[in-house]
């Protein structure tokens, strides 16, 4: 099966945390990955869910789940996110000296490897380590909450990882999270993302299957 052009990855971070199995299947068909944001309450000053809930979670949908790692020490929980059926594992570059190393071992448990960058940080140290990765998340605003407002400034990352990207004719998924919306899902496409987390743009509307229909057609523009 082809891999899809762009990627449209609904955050649960957005839905009701009491239907987490409902919302799932409000996508199923039209998302083509299921965000799931991990947040630990030392990391980002946040706390979300975990392990035992991805876990129910991945035997309610058959979407491939994202699980965004916003914690420290991913060392320790990552791999239990990639054996529990994820289809991509996500950690930060500011939680770890040693990004390399734990993506073998996401792939190794079951994954693919994903490398999130978040809003302050410089890309360009992290360039060189594009092909040990499966995908390369731009923060498009400050990890930890969800419904902030989308930062342009940021898609000048975002237009430095296409180029590295491109020159090395690497097969990586650019990602963007924060604010995505139908204001600003065709700006982070033109700067050179192909997956889209969104959360409120999705889960806040009235039928969240026709959301994903309009960011996929403005995304693809």
């Amino acid at each position: 099966m082809d891999a899809p052009s762009i990627v449209i990855a609904p955050s649960i971070l957005a839905a009701d945390f009491a239907r987490l199995a409902d919302a799932a299947r409000a996508v199923e068909g039209e998302a083509d990955w299921l965000h799931v944001d991990v947040m630990d309450n030392h990391f980002v000053p946040n706390l979300t869910i975990g392990l035992p809930v991805v876990q129910s979670l991945r035997k309610a949908t058959p979407i491939p789940f994202d699980v965004h790692l916003m914690i420290e020490d991913p060392e320790r929980w990552a791999p239990g996110y990639a054996e529990a059926g994820a289809y991509n594992v996500t950690f930060h570059a500011e939680a770890t000296d040693d990004p390399v190393a734990l993506a073998k071992t996401l792939r190794a448990a079951g994954s693919k490897a994903g490398l999130a960058i978040d809003r302050d940080t410089d890309v360009t140290p992290y360039l060189d380590l594009l092909p040990h990765f499966d995908t390369l998340l731009v923060m498009t605003i400050k990890a930890g909450f969800g419904g902030q407002k989308f930062l342009p400034e940021t898609l000048d990352k975002v237009r430095a990882v296409r180029r590295r990207i491109e020159a090395g004719h690497l097969e990586v998924r650019l990602e963007v999270d924060g604010g995505i919306a139908a204001d600003t899902i065709e700006a982070a496409a033109e700067a050179g993302a192909d997956a889209f987390v969104a959360g409120t743009a999705i889960y806040g509307a009235a039928d969240p299957a026709e959301a994903i229909r309009k960011l996929r057609a403005l995304g693809s523009a």
